[in-house]
């Protein structure tokens, strides 16, 4: 740690005392604590296997993850999508292309009516027994986000591991090739987050350059760019312990904090469903098992009404949702 710099553990994310920095700083715009407006989404994490191991995952996937979750809880799941009348189903792991009930769970909930996102980190279809996922989504009409944290080889390589760009750009030339990028109803987004311990840039110039960059590289298409901060958990936060930065980051963070991001944030819009069935505010309340403040935890129990009459259960770690331009799994908020 570098001297002088606040130690950070997990008793600053925990809320259960309450009084926290996060919630003096909201306090002070006028909201004692967060509450919901809406289950637009309903995002749910349904596994946290993962072909890659990069750097900057908050839920710390591996390849050596064994957690899934079990086919009866994603039947629960769709039934509390049907009961919040939520828009959108957002599907997210791992890798979530690897769990072995991944295509039947996108067809019943597109039977279902629901509009499905695939958070894919894009080289898992290159691996044996994955290569027909883009004719899969295309036929689907599946929203693809996908991580690309940067349009330069050696910084995507740093953070997701050796070769990660390379195979990455080949799998978006398929998807260009199958009309994502170029057609309407497909919609190919792009995830960039800073490879250190800084706030993203501003998201429409960047999304210029990302263009610019990959098209005249690789004649690349995409839809949209969306700026993520990295969050103060899981990896990225033993990494930044590990070079002595990590009061320093949490410092910007919250040195950064912006109110016009509040009305935008994620856990206001959506619910989130850990592998196990869980119900969390967000999937970083999920990483770092900061439970909902509701009677039913569980999505077996799920009450739609009691859900949007829950105060939202925050930490140190909001700061990351709320810096600068704001974060959010759609990225920037202001």
């Amino acid at each position: 740690m570098n001297e002088g710099s606040p130690t950070i553990s997990l008793d600053m994310l925990d809320t259960s005392t309450g009084g926290h920095a996060f919630e003096q700083c909201i306090s002070r715009e006028g909201d004692a604590q967060l509450s919901p407006f809406s289950i637009e989404t309903v995002q749910v994490n349904i596994g946290l296997r993962c072909n890659l191991a990069c750097h900057h995952c908050h839920v710390e996937s591996t390849p050596k993850r064994t957690e899934e979750m079990d086919w009866p809880t994603m039947q629960a799941v769709l039934r509390a999508a049907s009961a919040a009348n939520a828009k959108n189903l957002d599907i997210t792991g791992g890798a979530p292309e690897m769990h072995p009930h991944f295509a039947a769970f996108v067809d019943a909930a597109l039977a279902l009516g629901l509009r499905v996102m695939v958070r894919t980190n894009l080289t898992i279809m290159l691996d044996a027994g994955y290569e027909h996922l883009p004719g899969f989504f295309a036929d689907r009409r599946i929203h693809l986000i996908a991580s690309l944290p940067c349009y330069l080889e050696s910084n995507v390589d740093r953070q997701r591991g050796k070769d990660v760009y390379r195979d990455s750009i080949h799998v978006i030339q398929k998807l260009n090739r199958q009309g994502y990028g170029n057609e309407a109803l497909l919609a190919l987004d792009l995830v960039y987050n800073p490879g250190g311990p800084n706030l993203p840039p501003p998201q429409d110039k960047l999304e210029v350059a990302y263009r610019r960059e990959l098209m005249d590289r690789f004649g690349i298409r995409f839809t949209r760019l969306y700026t993520i901060t990295n969050m103060a958990i899981g990896r990225f936060l033993d990494d930044l312990r590990r070079q002595g930065k990590a009061g320093d980051y949490l410092r910007l963070l919250r040195e950064s904090f912006n109110p016009a991001t509040l009305n935008g944030l994620m856990c206001r819009h959506q619910l989130h469903i850990g592998h196990d069935g869980a119900m969390y505010d967000c999937d970083f309340n999920y990483a770092i098992a900061l439970p909902i403040r509701s009677q039913a935890k569980h999505i077996r129990d799920f009450d739609p009404n009691a859900f949007l009459r829950r105060t939202i259960a925050t930490g140190e770690h909001c700061f990351g949702c709320t810096a600068g331009s704001g974060s959010s799994c759609q990225g920037a908020l202001a």
